[in-house]
């Protein structure tokens, strides 16, 4: 026997004290008193039914000494140790996505969570435990400690994750712990079925449940129509599945059809509506199952997200406010130059045969038929070329990447102008378009590093308005001009999404699908995003005064969808295992703290039994 609290041995020092007090308490004397025939008859009547006890008080003395040991013991808090009666644990706890799908109102992660405490709660008190959680890495949460209370406290706090779970450096964990103690009970908690297993208890907490799931979405919208592709898979069963279209988070169902999905086989659909456009997609299967995170995909229209409120700056604005609203999702405002006056919080600025007296600082600058040179432009105005005849501009054949991204898709119509204003360069520009040499299209970025574009010419005074190349051209411009945040927009949880640091970024804000907020170091030109929850996640670009959003949707992946993974595989831990213990810890304290109710309750009905007698 071991004790706790050894000192709370000197309170047995209270039973000599209590012998001590009992031998030298005065006695009671019995007097005779003048009483009538009657009270004398009631006396003797008493004593015959109910005679007094000699042994009360040795009782009452007794009791009260087994009351103070029962205290001294209780606060020296004794245990039992019984040799090889208690055991080493080790569990091995899957959070992969799998784990997400539930039943009966409970997921495999929680059953498995469940398994654990009763095992833990179950053991005998000395046994030591070890939790290995195991999600897109390998975490030891606790080791090798003895206290149940902060062992099921450390399980509590665990939460599921959305990754693919490796169980190759949990096993190494564990054998490490076998090779220490032969006698280690090891469980696996999982939803996964191995092929062979060896000296570990899997405990496999899938239940069947059925799943569905949409995947490999795609879009084409033209004319006025939205066509929505994609497949289902049915892992479980044969299953007649519902699927819904929405646009731009609304709850009204933009299209819906019926499809019969077979079982582990993917299934097409092809849903149409009419739409003009959308910042958002999301198709859902309508109908429940065990797994919910796969049961929706969403896409989001990054050049919607991404444009930026223009302001025009032109007595005829005609050809781009067209032009530009039909290529951006923003907001257009148009002002003639005799009412423009130096603004800010706009992410584009066109200035048409106008010159602003300073160049906007908070984004990017378009400038038509410049009049003359604008301070921090970073070009000048040599004077204006008046062609006899329109003359043909020449397409630059640069191999640079600007150029390579500028020209993109141009069917390369000829441009044909009949005067332009001469202009001479001196800082980092590229040029697009050029006249017997002279620069006439060109762009970079001006002194505040934004970016900039320069048509040296009125579009009134060429046929590029005309020509199928003039929308091609401007949306080459508007890519760069607003360079995408984000290649795409749909991922798979587990990726990593590169988001492009745009010229003037002060800060990239990221929440994620639960609610996180995160600041990414912002020093390169991209910046890694690893994608660890299924959902959507919110990025957020502080450029100035100007905010850029996009969205980022990461889906669940397709190893984790599957209601059963069977791993073609062995796993086992090597050695031979033993029935070696550890010593078990039998706690006495709450037996004494029940023993020493008992007596003061049998203390009480002595003292009350004695004091009736004495009536």
């Amino acid at each position: 026997m071991s004790f706790l609290y050894p000192l709370g041995l000197l309170g047995l020092l209270g039973i000599p004290v209590l012998i001590i007090i009992y031998i030298l308490k005065n006695k009671y004397t019995e007097q005779t008193v003048a009483s009538t025939y009657l009270w004398t008859l009631s006396n003797k009547f008493l004593k015959r039914k109910n005679p007094i006890s000699k042994l009360t008080g040795i009782i009452s003395l007794i009791l009260q000494i087994l009351a103070v040991a029962c205290l001294s013991l209780a606060i020296a808090h004794p245990s039992l140790i019984i040799p090889n009666k208690a055991n080493e644990y080790c569990f091995i706890l899957d959070a992969s996505g799998s784990m997400n799908m539930q039943s009966d109102g409970q997921t495999r992660f929680e059953r498995g969570k469940q398994t654990i405490a009763e095992m833990i709660e179950s053991s005998v008190n000395g046994s030591v435990y070890t939790l290995v959680y195991v999600a897109d890495g390998t975490n030891v949460l606790y080791e090798r400690i003895s206290d149940k209370e902060k062992a099921l406290a450390v399980l509590g706090e665990t939460e599921v994750s959305y990754d693919t779970a490796e169980f190759t450096d949990s096993i190494g964990i564990a054998q490490g712990f076998f090779d220490d103690n032969k006698g280690l009970k090891t469980y696996l908690v999982t939803d996964t079925q191995f092929k062979k297993v060896k000296n570990i208890n899997v405990v496999n907490v899938a239940k069947g449940e059925n799943n569905c799931a949409v995947e490999n979405v795609t879009y084409a919208l033209e004319g006025g129509t939205l066509t929505v592709n994609g497949n289902l898979f049915a892992y479980e069963k044969d299953d007649t599945l519902t699927v819904n279209v929405y646009t731009d988070g609304e709850e009204e169902v933009k299209a819906s059809t019926t499809v019969e999905a077979v079982k582990n086989e993917s299934t097409p659909f092809t849903l149409t509506c009419e739409s003009s456009g959308f910042s958002s997609l999301k198709v859902t299967i309508a109908d429940e199952d065990g797994l919910g995170q796969d049961n929706e995909y969403v896409i989001y229209n990054t050049t919607s997200e991404s444009a930026y409120d223009t302001l025009i700056v032109s007595d005829t604005p005609f050809f781009l406010k067209t032009a530009l609203g039909a290529l951006i999702n923003a907001k257009i405002d148009v002002v003639s130059p005799k009412d423009y006056l130096p603004t800010t919080g706009y992410g584009l600025y066109i200035f048409d045969s106008f010159n602003p007296q300073a160049m906007p600082t908070d984004g990017a600058v378009w400038l038509f038929n410049p009049q003359a040179g604008i301070k921090d432009a970073g070009f000048n105005v040599q004077g204006e070329l008046i062609l006899e005849a329109s003359e043909k501009l020449e397409v630059s054949k640069s191999s640079s990447t600007t150029v390579q991204k500028l020209t993109q898709d141009l069917v390369q119509n000829d441009i044909y102008v009949s005067k332009y204003m001469r202009c001479g360069l001196y800082q980092n520009f590229t040029t697009l378009y050029s006249h017997q040499g002279n620069p006439v299209v060109f762009a970079g970025t001006n002194t505040y590093g934004n970016r900039e574009t320069v048509f040296a010419f009125s579009l009134h005074d060429s046929n590029l308005p005309v020509l199928y190349d003039y929308v091609v051209l401007l949306r080459n411009l508007i890519r760069y001009s607003f360079p995408d945040i984000v290649d795409k927009t749909d991922y798979a949880c587990g990726e990593t999404v590169d988001i492009n640091v745009v010229a003037n970024c002060e800060s990239v804000r990221v929440e994620s699908p639960s609610g996180g907020i995160t600041y990414l170091d912002i020093n390169g030109a991209t910046v890694p995003l690893v994608l660890q929850e299924v959902g959507t996640y919110t990025v957020t670009l502080n450029i100035g005064a100007v905010q850029r959003t996009v969205y980022v949707y990461s889906a669940m992946t397709e190893a984790e969808r599957a209601p059963k993974v069977t791993v073609e595989e062995e796993i086992r831990l090597q050695g031979m295992p033993s029935k070696t213990g550890l010593d078990g810890k039998y706690d006495l304290f709450t037996v004494l703290i029940i023993a020493l109710a008992v007596i003061f309750i049998a203390d009480w009905g002595v003292y009350c039994y004695e004091k009736h007698q004495l009536r």
